[in-house]
């Protein structure tokens, strides 16, 4: 059989998500020689199936939600919710944000994009195949960016219920919102999904594992969100599921309820939001001369995104975005993306990249975020006792009683003597403003007395935060 006609370039990117499109935009500025492959469905994870589709849920279930609890303040009003129009405003916007991403991608240069599999026969030595597994190229590139992205998990537990089973990804599929939905899994995912369905009229419980309440690990900032959630929904933070099965309506759950019974209950669909993993297997990993840690992930250097080789030398591989399994976030796989095009390009001269304080956000409704350092980091971190906390309740917070959103707590970290801001887990109302803030301050390492002499207004929930910057500032040791 005669191989196919084989091209030298100077940096191959697999994936054209955001790592690899960012990837590919960095080197495309250092070299002509460039050539991104996609195998899958054009369009970022973010706009197809992720951050915009879930946000337009989220958006018409805080509608539904907000009007029906408008009596408070002496607004009354009949809510009712029609969920073809829902799923139809949802698709038709998802498409839109999915077609700018592919306009993008269409001024790409045609010589610069190849449609097909990629697999690596050899170090910088790749394989592309078509849709009938025909070999279509082979490319030997002088460095490589794998940027393949990720795809939702699903445990062999549910394997009896496959066809009633969805992922996240197929939500933004439906035409119509179903009658109930049993959510697996108490993730950013999870929690999103479920508490927007719920809103807008979906019978929804949710099951978590191990007490997960979205990305949080500060013990008191958990419990806060976790009873604000249970005020308008059913959420299982420990699972407690001891069997999942078909039904005649759909997927029956054997499961101990919060008061300790077993109970059995029925859902339309089982929406397993578990995570993702990175999309590796079958790329040839290895056979790319790289070293693999104990989940088959590439090692890398995450300033560079360079990978390793199996002595720990660096390699003329890189990788970028959800493929690192490293920080899952578009912000982040967009940098990485850069970084690891730019360092592909000028390879062996790669330097290490901007890689930005962390910054996550949950779109529930108390919002949870997380900025800089987390709880749990900083306990693991052997210098505990030099950490103060300070607390906000934003149960008696002025601005978020105003609005009727006053539910949650935020927690500040600080090291004692320093009075270095260390970083934040918060649940609150809009704390993704705060986050923000937040993330910017530890980004430029200020301390609690820098940012509590920063102005802030009245009434606004950022008092809230100036709350807890003074709770902490008590806490500090004085020079």
């Amino acid at each position: 059989m005669e191989s196919a006609p084989q091209e030298l370039v100077d940096v191959a990117v697999i994936g054209a998500g955001t790592a690899g499109l960012a990837a590919y935009r960095a080197a495309a500025a250092v070299t002509e020689r460039v050539l991104m492959i996609e195998g899958g469905i054009n369009g970022t994870t973010c706009a197809r199936v992720g951050c915009m589709p879930s946000k337009l849920l989220i958006a018409a279930g805080e509608a539904a939600y907000h009007a029906e609890h408008a009596a408070p303040f002496g607004v009354h009003a009949t809510v009712s919710v029609d969920g073809r129009e829902v799923m139809d405003r949802v698709r038709r916007e998802r498409d839109r944000f999915v077609g700018f991403v592919l306009e993008s991608i269409e001024n790409i240069p045609e010589d610069h994009k190849l449609h097909g599999r990629a697999r690596f026969v050899a170090p910088g030595e790749l394989v592309i195949n078509g849709p009938d597994g025909k070999e279509l190229r082979r490319v030997k590139a002088r460095s490589v960016v794998i940027a393949t992205g990720s795809s939702p998990f699903v445990p062999p537990m549910f394997e009896a219920v496959k066809d009633r089973l969805i992922v996240n990804d197929d939500v933004f599929a439906w035409e119509k919102l179903p009658a109930s939905v049993a959510v697996f899994g108490a993730g950013v995912i999870g929690l999103e999904l479920g508490q927007a369905l719920s809103r807008l009229g979906v019978r929804m419980r949710l099951f978590g594992q191990s007490g997960t309440i979205g990305p949080l690990t500060d013990p008191g900032v958990k419990a806060s969100a976790l009873a604000a959630f249970r005020e308008e929904m059913r959420v299982h933070p420990d699972g407690g599921v001891s069997q999942v099965r078909p039904a005649d309506e759909g997927v029956e759950i054997t499961f101990v309820d919060l008061d300790g019974t077993t109970k059995v209950e029925t859902f339309e669909y089982a929406l397993v939001a578990a995570g993702r993993r990175a999309n590796l297997r079958g790329i040839g990993l290895e056979q790319a001369g790289i070293r693999l840690d104990a989940r088959g992930t590439p090692v890398f250097d995450r300033t560079t995104l360079q990978c390793k080789d199996a002595a720990g030398e660096a390699t003329s591989v890189f990788i970028a975005g959800d493929a690192n399994d490293d920080v899952p976030l578009l912000h982040e796989a967009a940098d990485e993306g850069k970084i690891a095009g730019e360092n592909a390009a000028r390879y062996p001269r790669v330097t290490a990249g901007l890689r930005r304080s962390l910054l996550a956000i949950t779109f529930t409704e108390p919002q949870i975020a997380i900025a800089g350092a987390t709880f749990a980091s900083l306990a693991a971190g052997g210098d505990k006792d030099e950490v103060v906390v300070g607390e906000v309740s934003f149960v008696n917070q002025g601005r978020s009683r105003v609005m009727l959103q006053n539910r949650g707590v935020g927690h500040v970290y600080a090291h004692r003597t320093t009075g270095r801001f260390l970083g934040a887990e918060l649940a609150g109302p809009r704390v993704e403003h705060i986050a923000h803030l937040l993330a910017w301050a530890h980004q430029e390492e200020l301390t609690i007395d820098a940012m509590l002499a920063m102005p802030f207004y009245h009434p606004v929930v950022e008092e809230g935060l100036r709350t807890a910057l003074r709770d902490a500032a008590s806490k500090i040791t004085k020079r």
